[in-house]
């Protein structure tokens, strides 16, 4: 293949060579912006329903003594749970913050190992970190606990191998983590998605392991769109779905894995119903473990990264299958941890090198003429 583009763009920017994952006319720039067409949807729905969760909870009797609701008093816009414009400037007001910080959290890390590799500083794949890793976050996040998780995520999952594209682990994904066990208050249980004082909701899978699910809602539907409690943007599989159009036909993105995921959750989802493992997430069907909690959104833009995914087409079919069960495994058969997509993201992200090379070898073995 031709690198021709590749290694003019590093090397205008004074960098030796370009990440490894390059390996076709993808390039980072080109990666970034299919990246950035592609999370749009999942911005503009999920600014919408944080609002509209927050003007919910307003109209539940929350007080009003946010900075942000009081913005919106003070502009006549209001708190209106109907409508487009006061749900999405009111969501809009909880994203800014928190992706600034990250960004800038992020941006930090980034001049500092630059900096220390004497090399310079190039932020070509910074705003779509800080802007993923924001849209996984609870409104309700503290902005110092965004900036931390950020930083650490960049620390972790890029930076310390080397840079864009070297890192075996998504650094969105290293950030969760390290927030996840570091302060799983602001990231678990179900006042962490009210962002208003004094209101608190469920998610489908909250309310499904407290055994407060009603049978009439949420419809399955409902749940599709991303309407309800959940993280600022990774809710809605119907934007997860545009987005991995756009990263599909951009050659962002890997067919293989996404069928090979949908397949892993609905067998271990099926195998373990038949088992009859207990647990309430038991009795939810294989199609709604599809659109509750960010499995959509985790499949789209976090385990299906070019740099941290398998690369070898078998490869392929094997991590997307791991990550699928796995998250039906922690969701069924651990009731204490109730999404499970990070968690499945990050093991698949380790165990992607282990698969390629498994079948590498494999492929090897079958060529040699003594393989029978």
């Amino acid at each position: 293949m031709p690198t021709d583009a590749p290694t003019a763009y590093f090397t205008a920017r004074g960098l030796s060579t370009a990440p490894p994952h390059v390996r076709s006319p993808l390039t980072v720039p080109r990666l970034q912006r299919a990246l950035a067409v592609a999370a749009l949807p999942a911005l503009l729905l999920g600014l919408h329903n944080a609002g509209l969760q927050a003007n919910l909870g307003l109209a539940a009797g929350a007080a009003a003594s946010g900075w942000r609701a009081q913005a919106l008093e003070a502009l006549g816009i209001g708190h209106a749970t109907s409508g487009i414009v006061s749900p999405f400037l009111h969501g809009a007001l909880y994203f800014a913050p928190l992706f600034v910080v990250a960004l800038l959290a992020g941006g930090s890390v980034e001049v500092v190992f630059a900096r220390l590799r004497g090399r310079p500083f190039d932020p070509v794949a910074l705003p779509m970190t800080a802007l993923l890793f924001t849209l996984c976050l609870p409104a309700s996040l503290p902005a110092w606990q965004a900036a931390l998780g950020a930083a650490l995520g960049v620390a972790i999952g890029q930076e310390i191998f080397g840079g864009f594209g070297r890192g075996f682990v998504h650094p969105v994904v290293a950030g969760l983590s390290f927030l996840y066990f570091a302060y799983p208050g602001s990231l678990s249980g179900d006042a962490v998605w009210g962002p208003v004082g004094g209101w608190s909701g469920a998610t489908a899978l909250g309310a499904l392991a407290d055994g407060t699910l009603e049978p009439t809602g949420p419809s399955w539907w409902t749940a599709f769109v991303g309407r309800g409690p959940g993280t600022l943007g990774g809710s809605s599989p119907l934007a997860a779905g545009i987005g991995a159009v756009v990263l599909l036909y951009a050659g962002a993105s890997s067919w293989r894995i996404v069928l090979g995921a949908i397949g892993g959750l609905a067998a271990a989802v099926l195998l373990l119903e038949a088992s009859g493992a207990g647990g309430p997430a038991a009795a939810l069907p294989w199609h709604w473990h599809l659109v509750v909690g960010g499995f959509a959104f985790g499949l789209v833009f976090l385990v299906s990264d070019p740099v941290t995914a398998a690369v070898t087409n078998p490869g392929r079919w094997i991590y997307g299958a791991l990550f699928g069960a796995v998250v039906g495994l922690v969701r069924i058969a651990n009731p204490a941890h109730r999404e499970g997509v990070f968690l499945a993201v990050l093991l698949a992200n380790v165990a992607a090198p282990l698969i390629d090379q498994i079948v590498v070898r494999l492929g090897s073995w079958r060529r040699r003429p003594d393989a029978g």
